[in-house]
């Protein structure tokens, strides 16, 4: 394990590199969950997440010949970015493996720092197996994403900066991938107070950490199913996962419509960005797997921010519809010219705005001579939808609300 020494000797290091990230208060927040809620926004670090700490702090410390050869990574975003920049600022080249599937934001974001990017694999741990295989053919330094000593210390400093800010602290929720965030915030707080309590949360689709510490060894997790890419780590750290098991007081997980409705709360309500991964914590305080004590001070890390545009989109839209900001209603009209227009016409008189509409025919095995008709409604709230949904009924329309309203706007 590393110690709080080698945390204060890494912040020596980032001096000058990394920001000192803001720690917000949150108004809406404390009062959801009733506690005094801060958000440690990490999504506004150099390269939109944590990772360079810890990427830079290993990165220094090579010797000059390990920095003419280069180094290598594998990554699904957001260390491939923190190592990209080390690279750059330190003049060393680097490649980065990626997967396949990995964000197109996060591999173009790593390419715009210099680093060769390499697409392999459908998850992060396949192209970690393909990027072992190079640094042996080109004879690279490894910079691990977690399981490496200097890396954990490199995230620690983050646990001192949250300390400096809130130095009453009473529980603090990190978010879990391989566990280099939260061993070293962990260490930080232990050291100097460790009373606090101590709360993972990783995504239910990849929970390799929490599986692990239940069974009492290392669980590799067979398929990482998560829209939280940048903890979807399918294999524990042979470093990290002591840590976790000594250090962490617990470990919960949030599922995919959870993490979603971080996302959006995160950008409604906290006017931050956030990716998956970094919107667990709030998703796990959000639905009450974390409970703070009445009046606590909490802190949330909020770990990253790059999410792709046209992702965070989809997620918008979905998370409307559970929040009845959006609402999909099916109807049937008259297979006949003009019976679109009284429908379209009543939902605007109520207010409602129409912003997708589609004809459905076969597809939905309505009797031939009618035609289906999905809208996709804007409202102003829940009971403005069900107000359009009522008015429609009585005017004879036979219709079916799709993804009720379910979570407060």
């Amino acid at each position: 394990m590393i110690t709080i020494d080698d945390v204060y000797a890494a912040q020596r290091v980032l001096d000058g590199i990394t920001i000192k990230t803001p720690l917000l208060p949150t108004e809406r927040l404390s009062r959801d969950a009733g506690a005094d809620v801060w958000i440690k926004a990490e999504n506004t670090q150099r390269a939109g997440s944590f990772k360079l700490r810890g990427a830079y702090n290993k990165m220094a410390t090579l010797t000059l010949l390990e920095r003419q050869r280069g180094v290598i990574a594998h990554s699904a975003g957001n260390h491939a970015q923190g190592v990209a920049l080390a690279a750059r600022l330190l003049n060393i080249p680097a490649t980065v493996v990626m997967p396949e599937f990995a964000p197109l934001a996060k591999i173009v974001a790593t390419r715009n720092f210099g680093a060769e990017v390499i697409l392999h694999g459908k998850s992060f741990d396949d192209a970690g197996t393909f990027a072992r295989q190079l640094q042996a053919e080109r004879g690279l330094t490894y910079v691990h994403a977690f399981d490496d000593p200097l890396t954990i210390a490199g995230q620690g400093t983050l646990g001192l900066e949250v300390l400096k800010d809130l130095p009453e602290i009473g529980l603090i929720i990190v978010p879990i991938g391989g566990g280099g965030l939260i061993g070293g915030v962990a260490t930080v707080l232990r050291a100097h107070k460790p009373t606090v309590r101590i709360v993972g949360v990783q995504a239910e689709g990849c929970p390799s950490i929490r599986l692990s510490l239940a069974a009492g060894k290392p669980v590799v997790v067979p398929e990482a199913r998560t829209i939280a890419d940048g903890i979807a780590v399918k294999k524990p750290g042979e470093v990290t996962l002591p840590m976790i098991r000594d250090l962490v007081d617990e470990v919960v997980t949030v599922d995919e419509d959870e993490i979603a409705r971080g996302i959006v709360y995160a950008l409604q309500n906290l006017r931050q960005v956030s990716e998956g991964a970094g919107a667990v914590g709030l998703a796990a305080l959000l639905t009450g797997k974390v409970r703070p004590r009445a009046g606590e001070h909490v802190c949330v890390v909020l770990s990253g921010g790059n999410i792709d545009a046209n992702f965070l989109a989809r997620v918008i839209e979905q998370v409307l519809v559970k929040q009845g900001r959006y609402v999909v209603l099916h109807t049937t009209v008259p297979d006949r010219p003009g019976n679109l227009a009284p429908l379209v016409n009543e939902v605007g008189a109520m207010g409602g705005n129409i912003i997708d509409i589609h004809h459905r025919r076969a597809a939905w095995q309505v009797p031939v001579d009618r035609v289906g008709i999905e809208l996709l409604l804007e409202v102003r709230d829940e009971q403005h939808a069900r107000q359009v949904i009522e008015d429609l009924e009585g005017r004879g329309y036979g219709v079916e609300r799709v993804g009720a309203g379910e979570y407060p706007q």
